[in-house]
């Protein structure tokens, strides 16, 4: 099955899991934890940072921040100051994630968190490339697992496309 055909499967799966997903709250953003919103929702208020031909396929908020899944990247919105009115944006390709780590959420108030590990160095194949780390934490109850399974499955081909 080609990678396409793959993250297609996965991305279906993993959009089920979210719509049935009733974690979204204040709680849960104090907590520090992304909750999902609906892509009506975050094509309205993060359509704006799309390529041409881009599409989202989920999106997460934080509070005032989100984090948006792309069928290219992950785009990562952070608003600062007082009023919110100032953002960062950053974007993580797919082709450049190389790692995932997913630890799932234990007993109570455990969360799990996900490290994505991934190449900034403006050539992927450069023979030192410099890696970032990000850190992102979900509810527990939120169903990780098919996100992680997204991921990874691009983090396996970029190593497999890179170590030829």
């Amino acid at each position: 099955m080609a990678l396409k055909d793959m993250v297609k499967n996965v991305t279906g799966d993993l959009q089920k899991s979210v719509d049935n997903f009733k974690g979204g709250d204040l709680l849960q953003g104090v907590a520090n934890n992304y909750t999902p919103i609906s892509t009506e929702q975050a094509s309205t208020e993060f359509g704006c940072y799309l390529m041409n031909g881009e599409r989202i396929d989920r999106a997460f908020k934080l509070i005032r921040d989100a984090m948006v899944f792309t069928d290219k990247r992950i785009i990562f919105i952070d608003r600062t100051g007082i009023t919110g009115s100032k953002s960062i944006i950053k974007s993580i390709n797919y082709f450049s994630i190389i790692n995932v780590t997913l630890t799932t959420a234990g007993f109570r108030f455990d969360d799990s968190d996900m490290d994505l590990t991934y190449i900034v160095s403006p050539s992927v194949k450069q023979i030192n490339p410099e890696y970032a780390k990000v850190h992102l934490e979900f509810p527990r109850k939120f169903p990780v697992n098919e996100l992680y399974v997204l991921l990874q499955t691009y983090a396996y081909e970029n190593c497999l496309r890179l170590s030829r």
